[in-house]
């Protein structure tokens, strides 16, 4: 009877040994900013994972230095971030403890845009009618890219206009009344964003090419993430958000959606995609 409790449980030794690496792997903890942008991919993400059997942690920051100091230290695992060019600086900082995992949406872009109905589509054809827009770009927050950018195109086209800083709320309130009274405007903006869709505007063209071009997010992690969960690599690696359905969102939450109810209403409506994202054979 010894001999055979012994053997039984030599077995059930082994088994437990041979379980799945992913079940051994409870918990991800994963970064995040709270934008727009940011955030659709950082719920879609941690649902996805959740339903893969992961426990998913979300620590929201306020800038990129100290997510990126975070990241690298240990305090949270994951971080969505757009590496190619609006957190760049702290990618090439501390990409040496770092590594990419998977890209996860591309398209982003930001410029100058105007209202459809203006009747001009580049940036070099702002002087010959600075009038009409009243003299002026109207911008967001002071020392954000976009403004860097817009600030250094301003130069380089020798643009008779000023460039207001500002904030999103106002530059969005003045776009708003703008389009009421069909007037014309040229603002900073970024797509993804619900303002591209319920103002219907288009970015001026960038002949000098001062504007970066359209960027991708990628989830990265620590160096060795990916050797070390290899199953989690290969769930988050599976979730791709196209840029059109980030807008989406976030239009529903401009009309009164929470942002958990947007994410939500999303991932009910792609249940059978989600379902394949989640079942990645385990290693």
């Amino acid at each position: 009877m010894k001999t055979l409790w012994k053997a039984l449980c030599a077995v059930a030794m082994v088994g437990m040994t041979m379980l799945p690496a992913h079940a051994q792997e409870k918990t991800i903890t994963m970064g995040t900013m709270s934008w727009e942008d940011l955030t659709p991919i950082t719920g879609i993400t941690k649902k996805v994972l959740e339903d893969a059997g992961y426990t998913v942690k979300v620590t929201e920051f306020s800038e990129w230095g100290i997510a990126y100091a975070a990241l690298s230290k240990g305090d949270v695992q994951i971080l969505a971030s757009q590496t190619d060019y609006v957190a760049h600086d702290y990618w090439d900082k501390n990409k040496s403890r770092l590594e990419k995992i998977s890209p996860v949406s591309h398209g982003l872009f930001q410029g100058v845009a105007v209202p459809k109905y203006v009747t001009i589509d580049s940036m070099d054809q702002l002087n010959d009618n600075a009038d009409k827009f009243g003299g002026k770009i109207v911008g967001i927050e002071p020392g954000s890219g976009l403004m860097r950018d817009t600030a250094n195109s301003v130069k380089e086209y020798d643009l008779k206009l000023q460039l207001i800083e500002g904030s999103t709320a106002a530059m969005t309130a003045a776009l708003k009344s703008a389009v009421d009274r069909q007037e014309w405007i040229a603002v900073t903006i970024w797509e993804p964003s619900w303002m591209m869709q319920k103002y219907d505007v288009k970015f001026l063209k960038d002949p000098m090419g001062i504007f970066p071009p359209p960027q991708s997010y990628y989830w990265i992690g620590q160096e060795g993430f990916s050797a070390e969960n290899p199953h989690a690599r290969e769930v988050i690696a599976s979730v791709y958000v196209p840029l059109a359905d980030i807008t989406t969102i976030n239009a529903a939450v401009n009309e009164g959606k929470s942002m958990d109810e947007a994410v939500a209403a999303w991932i009910e409506a792609h249940a059978d995609l989600l379902k394949r994202w989640e079942n990645i054979k385990s290693y």
